[in-house]
């Protein structure tokens, strides 16, 4: 063995004030690593205001206090409006106990800070003092001061009564001065820490944003520039987060932890969230969190992994007893859906139904249940329409499924789910009068539920007339292939046909022929019990040898795209789709033909979508066995594009 096997080497980095450090390995020349300084460094969270939300607002604060726990701070501060307030002594008492039931939840202590909802006082024989003794009593001082590992923590009171008047109002500036008591102290206390590194400054109004505030604060503020060493001012109240630095200190407004949220625009600061402050002697850091965005990487185990990818695979809907849309467009009756926790943990779940089209009323529209490991329940959502026929306005109602993964030690959302549901639809009767039309795709599809394709094992045709305006690098035209059945695909403008035959999938793959873009072409596929074979335009462009049993699945066929194992569409085609059949037996053989730019019906027709009039989110299926295609996604019947003359297809 090399001797230099048994040489460490190693690499220093040397921090003024450091002793000198090394990384230890036995790796010949490896690249210099810096090493971090070794300065202490702690970190605080800050909470804003709890109130002027809805009651449940205390389950935000409750999530936040689960984030913190996991964030491991030195301790938590709030900016006030703790409480709900502007009460009584009674349910202040009760609010007040709730609040502290949340926030002892803590694993580092908290401290509290006074804002208008914990003072100002509501009823019969309101004390001057308003709900000061109550709070100081129950939370602390109005007022106070704190040293934690060289920073100082400072506590102020922004809601003391005008002096003249005992009024309290936010919005008058006349009632928002720091009376003299409150500013001498401050005086002493900044003196008091003259040799800290950092000074904190919390209150509950932003007073330094001015407005109805007045310009009071500049008292303050000159006083904290004084000191010198006043690195950042934290406040609450207005329920956005905004930043205003000024003479060397960061001043901070935060948002809410469970209070009034507009929600205007969540990254730009209406949100619920905290901030993070990491000190060090240098400077520090700050950052906002979304509350509940913390995840506990112990509670990710493998069995939760497993759950979940049950979940996404078997927590599907199963519907059953729906009403019909008769030919007047309306409809009454039961939507039933069953579900089934496929887990080995409880899931909440919650149900509804939604549609965009104003014609639908739900009644009941949403349900909300918990269902237990391998449970299974059904749900009855009632679901009518008014009779106003089948324009283009009729959609179909979606499902929407919204469910939490409950962990051992946490509540885990899963995406949500839509489903539109299947209703059926007495279509009125298609008139030989209807203009031509093509369905027109970007971004949707349509499907055509398995169920009512009754297409048996052997010989069949599937053609259609097609107009891409490009065609992706993975592109299905129709198609209801899943590791099984069939399509007709255009990837990158090749055109192909597959069927899955005894086990795997037989390729007709016409490899020297491009789809032209923005022109009308005919593709079929024929599989006739020996062999797969694709035409564009009529003529047989490439065949292979197979035999075997079809195999079958319970997806839908989607056409302007290809199928997921969901029944969802992807691989979506931008353009047109037309004249879309599929047949019993082989139709073309070997020779050239010329196909019909309209498809005749006959009865070896199992589906055929001629596209020409669009009943509200269906499209008939002429062949008159009733296997009507779905509009999906903005998919809709318009007249057939113009083809472009410089359109060709090239062998």
């Amino acid at each position: 063995m090399r001797p230099t096997a048994f040489i460490a080497a190693i690499l220093t980095c040397v921090a003024p004030g450091d002793d000198e450090r090394q990384i230890h390995t036995n790796r010949p020349d490896p690249r210099d690593l810096s090493l971090p300084s070794q300065d202490d460094a702690f970190s605080f969270v800050v909470f804003g205001d709890r109130t002027g939300g809805p009651a449940e607002g205390v389950e935000v604060l409750a999530d936040a206090v689960r984030d913190t726990n996991l964030l491991g701070p030195d301790l938590v501060m709030t900016v006030g409006d703790l409480v709900e307030g502007y009460n009584d002594v009674e349910p202040w008492m009760t609010q007040m106990r709730e609040f502290r039931g949340i926030m002892d939840g803590l694993a580092m202590p908290w401290f509290p800070v006074a804002g208008n909802h914990d003072i100002y006082f509501r009823g019969d024989d309101r004390p001057a003092q308003e709900h000061e003794g109550d709070y100081e009593l129950h939370f602390g001082p109005l007022w106070y001061a704190f040293e934690h590992k060289g920073s100082w923590f400072v506590v102020l009171y922004s809601d003391e009564a005008n002096p003249e008047t005992g009024e309290r109002n936010f919005n008058k500036a006349e009632c928002q001065r720091i009376s003299p008591e409150q500013l001498d102290w401050l005086e002493a206390t900044l003196e008091r820490a003259t040799g800290a590194e950092h000074v904190f400054v919390f209150l509950h109004h932003p007073r330094w944003i001015g407005r109805n505030y007045g310009d009071d604060w500049r008292r303050v503020h000159e006083r904290l520039v004084a000191a010198g060493n006043v690195s950042a001012v934290f406040g609450g109240h207005i329920h956005e987060m905004r930043y205003d630095p000024l003479d060397g200190i960061e001043y901070f407004a935060l948002a809410t932890v469970g209070g009034h949220q507009p929600g205007l625009a969540p990254r730009a600061g209406f949100l619920h969230q905290y901030h993070v402050v990491t000190v060090r002697s240098s400077g520090i850091d700050v950052t906002a969190y979304a509350v509940g965005d913390a995840l506990d990487p112990r509670a990710i185990t493998g069995d939760v992994n497993a759950d979940i990818y049950a979940l996404e695979a078997g927590l599907v809907p199963r519907f059953a007893d729906l009403p019909a849309i008769g030919a007047d467009g309306g409809a009454a009756g039961v939507v039933e859906v069953a579900l089934s926790n496929p887990g080995t943990r409880p899931i909440e779940l919650e149900l509804t139904l939604e549609s965009g089209d104003r014609d639908w009323v739900f009644v009941p529209d949403h349900e909300h249940a918990t269902l237990g490991a391998g449970e299974t329940r059904s749900f009855r959502l009632g679901a009518s329409r008014y009779a106003t026929g089948f324009g283009r306005n009729l959609e179909l109602p979606e499902l929407v499924l919204r469910s939490d993964y409950l962990a051992e030690s946490a509540r885990l959302p899963l995406p949500e789910r839509r489903t539109v549901v299947p209703l059926d639809g007495e279509l009125p009767a298609i008139s030989a009068d209807d203009a031509a039309g093509a369905l027109t795709l970007d971004g949707g599809y349509a499907r055509v539920p398995a169920e009512d394709l009754d297409l048996p094992d052997g010989p069949f045709t599937l053609e259609c007339w097609v107009r891409g305006e490009r065609f992706a690098a993975r592109q299905g035209i129709v198609t209801k292939t899943e590791n099984s059945e069939y399509g007709i695909f255009a990837s990158g403008g090749t055109p192909s046909f597959t069927v899955h035959l005894g086990g795997s999938y037989t390729d007709a793959t016409a490899d020297d022929v491009v789809l032209a873009t923005d022109r009308w072409q005919h593709l079929a596929g024929v599989f006739d019990g020996r062999e797969v074979r694709l035409y564009v335009d009529g003529k047989l462009v490439a065949q292979a040898a197979a035999s075997g049993s079809r195999t079958p699945n319970d997806l839908p066929l989607v056409v302007g795209g290809d199928v997921d194992r969901n029944g969802n569409g992807t691989s979506l085609l931008a353009g047109q789709v037309d004249e879309v059949r599929l047949s019993l037996g082989a139709r073309y053989g070997v020779d050239t033909f010329a196909p019909e730019r309209r498809h005749a019906v006959d009865d070896r027709a199992l589906l055929l979508l001629h596209a020409d009039r669009q009943f509200g989110p269906w499209i008939a299926d002429a062949s008159g066995r009733g296997a009507h295609g779905v509009l999906v996604g903005g998919a809709g019947v318009r007249p057939p594009r113009a083809e472009s003359d410089a359109a060709s297809s090239g062998e």
